[in-house]
């Protein structure tokens, strides 16, 4: 699976020598691949086939000029390449050739798609056609000459049915659709995705599917601290009784995330010796914390009736000046330290990877100033095998989850409060709040354009899901005003789809992430595949994972069961 198999043919009187680089690898040494004897030879080998591979031959000795290509092979494809003595003095030729035509990795995903677009289909008829029948006046007339009822009070009975089937619900179905949605793609990925390389982390810089889930969790989580906390408040709640439920959620996630994830039944009894400190649900605990702080300490007003102001198209901000002024430091100490930090063997403000990037002059400077800190902090106590190290031969320990990415998990959540606080101040005024969902992605999206110079690796910050960096955060703002702005419109305003099957999973999200984490290794929900060889199987294992439990969060739902802290 996502290798290929390449042949190299030596037709040299002296031995070569072959090396590669990935080519979304940033500024990386060649590494050596194979290693031909004099004369005629040859030998096989495996090959990535994730990424474009950069290859160069050259001769031993090396007086020749070498010969050097760019491809990206094809999953199970046999490729030959026959290295041959050119016609002009000190060259050497490389003809390529193709033995086996690689397969289509991708068709397990055309399949996978068209089946669960043919249930979907499926699922948003069948109401319709029930409706329909339930409705129609022939099955109308037909029930009330059978129970005996006149058709005035079988008009009336259907009406009663029609009105049953409608949401009784206060609750803001976009946003649960949107928790689900996250969730549904968190447990996807970390089944597997298929095996497929866009289905996990990116290396460092760059984006990936799974590199859009823990932002949008805690664009939500910070929408959902507005819009609770403030209901709350409707209700009488003081602010003390607020903060000892904040301080009791945000130690109970803490917990859970410490317990579960540096625990197995295989581990035998937890050891502080490998326990990893950082985490998901810890990042979140904190997050929650200090979001649920800047609520409570600076809740807002509401603004009075009287005569229109200069600012009322900005009173989502104005009002929350105080919140605005402790994020913006909080953003400014970010990039000092991020910037201006020196870091003992590294150059002041690196961001790379280390290893063998950046041309191998940095190779334990894995995270600049972000990793140092976590290393400095927390020893040994931190993620020991980050995304980088397979691509980039890194050494070095680095979370993901670390402590100065957690500022910008804090930045994250405060754009999702202002999604919150849009939604409060602009009540019951849809076209203003969709508006404002897209002026705010706009914003944020065009941040991340020049932030990022619309590239990878070259950009002022790059966009780096491993540090959060400010790319990052404005790239996830944007896309989660996006969505949620859709989400609203198709869920809450026109009422066109009812959120299923991510809304059970997004009202029941805390038991079904420690759920999957905890039982994920285990049948049902996985296996060990007998067919390594392509993607059909671990894309089937995946959805089928995925997919049971969407199924306990629907019969959850059904019992009205509904797991909190």
């Amino acid at each position: 699976m996502d290798e290929a198999l390449l042949t190299v043919h030596n037709d040299l009187q002296s031995g070569i020598r072959v090396s590669y680089v990935s080519d979304h690898c940033y500024k990386c040494l060649y590494q050596p691949l194979l290693i031909l004897p004099d004369g005629p030879s040859n030998a096989s080998l495996s090959v990535s086939t994730r990424f474009t591979l950069t290859l160069i031959v050259e001769a031993d000795p090396g007086n020749s000029t070498p010969c050097r290509w760019s491809q990206l092979y094809g999953e199970s494809g046999h490729y030959s390449v026959w290295v041959q003595p050119s016609g002009y003095p000190d060259n050497i030729t490389c003809v390529r050739t193709l033995d086996k035509e690689p397969i289509n990795s991708y068709l397990p995903l055309l399949a996978a798609a068209v089946v669960l677009f043919l249930l979907a289909v499926l699922y948003v008829s069948t109401p319709y056609l029930y409706r329909w029948l339930k409705k129609s006046k022939c099955i109308s007339l037909l029930c009330c000459r059978r129970a005996g009822e006149s058709s005035l009070d079988c008009d009336a009975s259907c009406s009663r049915d029609v009105e049953q089937m409608k949401p009784a619900s206060s609750r803001l179905r976009s946003l649960d659709t949107f928790r689900g949605l996250s969730l549904i793609v968190m447990v996807f990925v970390n089944y597997g995705g298929g095996q497929y390389w866009f289905f996990q982390h990116a290396p460092w810089n760059g984006l990936t599917v799974a590199d859009f889930v823990m932002p949008w969790f805690v664009f939500i989580l910070g929408t959902s601290v507005v819009l609770a906390f403030s209901s709350l408040r409707r209700k009488g709640a003081a602010s003390l009784q607020l903060l000892r439920k904040l301080t009791w959620r945000s130690a109970v996630l803490i917990l859970i995330g410490f317990c579960f994830i540096n625990y197995s039944p295989r581990d035998g009894l937890l050891s502080w010796s490998w326990a990893r400190v950082p985490g998901v649900l810890q990042r979140l605990g904190f997050t929650y914390l200090i979001l649920g702080l800047m609520q409570i300490v600076s809740p807002g007003r509401n603004v009075p009736q009287q005569e229109p102001r200069w600012w009322d198209p900005l009173q989502d901000v104005v009002l929350y000046w105080p919140q605005w002024v402790f994020v913006l430091l909080l953003e400014a100490v970010w990039l000092c330290v991020t910037f201006l930090l020196p870091v003992p063997g590294c150059p002041t403000g690196y961001v790379g990877a280390g290893g063998i990037g950046d041309d191998g002059l940095y190779p334990n400077c894995t995270g600049g100033a972000a990793g140092y800190i976590d290393r400095w902090l927390l020893g040994d106590n931190i993620y020991r095998h980050p995304t980088c190290k397979e691509l980039y031969r890194t050494t070095q320990p680095f979370d993901p989850e670390g402590v100065l990415g957690t500022i910008n998990s804090v930045v994250m959540g405060f754009a999702g409060m202002q999604a919150g606080k849009i939604l409060l101040v602009y009540r019951k005024r849809n076209s203003c709040i969709l508006k404002r969902f897209l002026i705010w992605a706009t914003l944020l999206g065009a941040a991340t354009a020049v932030l990022s110079k619309c590239t990878r690796d070259r950009g002022f910050i790059p966009v780096n899901k491993n540090l959060w960096s400010l790319s990052y955060v404005t790239c996830m703002g944007s896309s989660s005003f996006l969505l949620l702005a859709l989400l609203y419109f198709l869920i809450d305003v026109k009422g066109w789809w009812a959120g299923q099957p991510f809304i059970y999973p997004g009202m029941n999200s805390i038991f079904v992430y420690v759920g999957h984490s905890l039982l994920g290794p285990y049948f049902p929900f996985s296996w060990e595949m007998k067919f390594t060889g392509d993607h059909w199987e671990a894309l089937f294992r995946s959805l089928w994972g995925t997919s049971l439990w969407i199924c306990i969060a629907y019969l959850l739902y059904r019992k009205s069961f509904f797991l909190k802290i």
